[in-house]
């Protein structure tokens, strides 16, 4: 079967897509996680759409680094969601915001693009190659960014938008504050990297069960 016809490479297409127009509609910088992630996504998705139709296969390459992938856009959307949105049902400014291109572009970056990525890592090909060892280094580039941020900010005060989000401002709190929040989030990071690796077994597990005796796996 051509791998023309196989989802995976449609799923993965829709993925590129999904991020590709977040990007484009966005007014937003590379100073926010939520622009640099969704960047990191559409290179990835972009590259293993390509390794498909080349290959003639439907597993995406690089396994491991798909895994930091998914991680990073899971992160987007639940930072987004949770700490910025506070939980609020996005779909009524998609046709009541202030700004519709801009509610367009979020929902594309924050909640399409995470949820769609999060499809393709339990539903797709390949799997078990995360390991636990591979934690530390994806949790590098979060961790990275917070650094990189905070000491952006010291080094250079007149910087445009210098503290993207709000729990890496120390104005208010100071840095003691903002030091207790990079390490609760560091916490809540590990146990979300944790379950990237929890999903990918879970994956084959489904797989495993569901396909009937000697069937060819048609993801």
């Amino acid at each position: 079967m051509s791998v023309w016809t196989r989802p995976a490479l449609w799923w993965r297409s829709a993925i590129a897509l999904s991020a590709g127009l977040g990007l484009i509609l966005s007014n937003s910088s590379l100073v926010y996680f939520t622009i640099e992630s969704n960047v990191i996504v559409l290179g990835y998705f972009l590259g293993a759409v390509y390794w498909m139709v080349k290959r003639d296969t439907v597993e995406a390459p690089a396994p491991r680094l798909r895994g930091a992938v998914t991680l990073y856009i899971t992160i987007t959307g639940l930072v987004a969601h949770v700490l910025l949105n506070k939980g609020a049902n996005p779909l009524p400014g998609l046709v009541n915001g202030d700004d519709l291109v801009q509610e367009w572009s979020s929902f594309f970056l924050h909640y399409v693009t995470p949820v769609l990525v999060l499809g393709d890592w339990l539903c797709l090909k390949p799997r078990n190659a995360s390991r636990w060892k591979d934690l530390p280094l994806w949790l590098s580039f979060p961790l990275g960014y917070a650094a990189v941020t905070l000491t952006r900010a010291a080094l250079f005060p007149d910087f445009p938008n210098k503290y993207p989000y709000f729990f890496l401002d120390p104005a208010e709190k100071g840095y003691g504050w903002v030091s207790l929040q990079i390490v609760q989030l560091t916490f809540e990071f590990v146990a979300l990297a944790a379950l990237v690796v929890g999903l990918d077994r879970l994956g084959t597990l489904l797989a495993r069960k569901l396909k009937p005796a000697g069937a060819e796996g048609t993801d």
